[in-house]
């Protein structure tokens, strides 16, 4: 065989603006268009409070993943961090299967928002029907195979993010028309506490920024592009998301955006600002946006399963293929089932909850990671190195928000016993399969 260029490598087709467009993508979908009815609901006017919050949380780690994906762009999933980090093979474990179950959370909060969107509009089936449904149809897309994914992705992006611009174009007239400041009277005055419960519902329309380190093997320049292409995409939703929640309470009062049974909140918006447009097309965009969301996390966290089958860290049989679609199928249908008994476990708001605080757990640990990897001596920095201090304010947020989540577990339990049942589900896996350290490196 002749020496030269490295045929079994990935091609580095990924500029930074198709980046940026990927990370938009990957965060815009049901995030935005699933919570800020509940967001609403529970934060009144100020719900705008809670996404810029939810915003410094996601900076702060983003610039942490930016510099961890600008000195390790081959291999910067969760589990390798935490293992170069801290060297326990436990906490990696623990960390790289809390981003696949923070899936599983999002799928199920994803399949009951697209029931409660379209239950108003065929009248009869009961919600556990339509989302066990949806399940139903999301498995066997999956299991047929999905072709040019890239491609669905992107027109979706731009379905999506044109439906939020309209929203926003539209609702223009209304700014201003309301008190930004005004909370629901069952919670008294705005408060820390309030903005920062809030914020960790809302927290969940930012994830997806975190997968960007998947494509560090097919980005051009990654030391470059990776920490722009993640800061970049941050800030544009960023933006899109406080000009939607503004236009949202300015143009419908908060207590009917959060009362779902009225419609999608978008859709209630156009009904008032556009009443022009044909009346179900923004409960038809949510149930687009939430299906693709859906199905990217379902086709993701089958592929992951199988890969850590493959690897021994799952039990093998995860890891096998049919025949002829040549699809995990036996992975699909484990997902399938898991995501069905998450969704019975606990309502859109829970769901959600569980989500973040996953996440947030995992982005805690992220930013911990690279303290320990800045202050060890000989250590190589990478080509976007930021200050000490973000990392440790982002460690600091992400704790400050789980335990503001926590504080309120006594009243509202669901979130965090959700959470707590997936990691403890992680920790006996962990015993069962006993993972080797060089295993562990290469889960995600």
């Amino acid at each position: 065989m002749s020496e030269g260029k490295d045929n079994t490598a990935l091609a580095r087709n990924i500029g930074l603006f198709a980046l940026i467009i990927y990370g938009v993508g990957d965060m815009i979908g049901a995030g935005i268009y699933g919570t800020i009815g509940v967001a609403a609901g529970k934060m009144g006017n100020a719900v705008w409070l809670a996404f810029v919050f939810s915003m410094i949380a996601a900076l702060f780690t983003g610039l942490s993943y930016a510099s961890l994906a600008s000195r390790h762009p081959r291999a910067a999933g969760a589990a390798y961090v935490t293992e170069r980090a801290f060297g326990w093979e436990f906490l990696s474990y623990v960390v790289g299967l809390a981003v696949v179950f923070s899936g599983l959370t999002s799928m199920a909060a994803g399949s009951r928002v697209f029931a409660q969107y379209l239950q108003p509009l065929v009248g009869l089936p009961p919600l556990w029907l339509l989302f066990l449904g949806f399940i139903g149809l999301l498995t066997l897309v999956n299991f047929i195979g999905i072709r040019e994914c890239v491609w669905v992705n992107i027109v979706c992006t731009f379905v999506e993010v044109g439906g939020l611009i309209f929203v926003i174009g539209v609702s223009l007239p209304y700014f201003g028309s309301v008190n930004y400041l005004e909370v629901p009277a069952s919670v008294g005055a705005i408060s820390p506490g309030l903005v920062l419960s809030g914020a960790v519902l809302t927290f969940y329309a930012f994830v997806g920024f975190e997968d960007l380190l998947n494509l560090s093997e097919e980005v051009k320049n990654p030391q470059r592009n990776m920490p722009w292409g993640i800061v970049g995409a941050v800030a544009c939703v960023t933006v899109v998301y406080i000009l939607v929640s503004i236009a949202a309470v300015s143009v419908v009062p908060y207590s009917r955006l959060g009362d779902l049974s009225l419609g999608a909140p978008l859709a209630q918006i156009t009904a008032v600002a556009a009443p022009w447009l044909p009346k179900n097309t923004y409960t038809f965009i949510t149930l687009f946006a939430v299906a693709n969301t859906a199905l990217m996390n379902f086709i993701m966290g089958s592929r992951l399963m199988y890969g850590m089958a493959k690897q021994g860290l799952l039990p093998s049989v995860l890891g096998t293929v049919h025949k002829s679609r040549r699809t995990p199928y036996v992975a699909i249908l484990v997902l399938a089932l898991m995501v069905s008994c998450l969704a019975f476990a606990g309502d859109i708001k829970d769901l959600a909850s569980a989500t973040s605080l996953l996440l947030l757990l995992v982005f805690a640990l992220m930013n911990a990671s690279l303290i320990v990897l800045k202050l060890r001596k000989g250590e190589q920095p990478g080509k976007f190195e930021i200050p000490l201090f973000i990392p440790i304010l982002g460690c600091i947020v992400c704790f400050v928000l789980i335990g503001s989540r926590l504080a309120s577990a006594g009243a509202d339990p669901k979130a965090p016993l959700i959470a707590l049942a997936l990691i403890v589900l992680i920790s006996i896996l962990y015993f069962i399969m006993r993972p080797d350290r060089s295993k562990l490196v290469g889960m995600d």
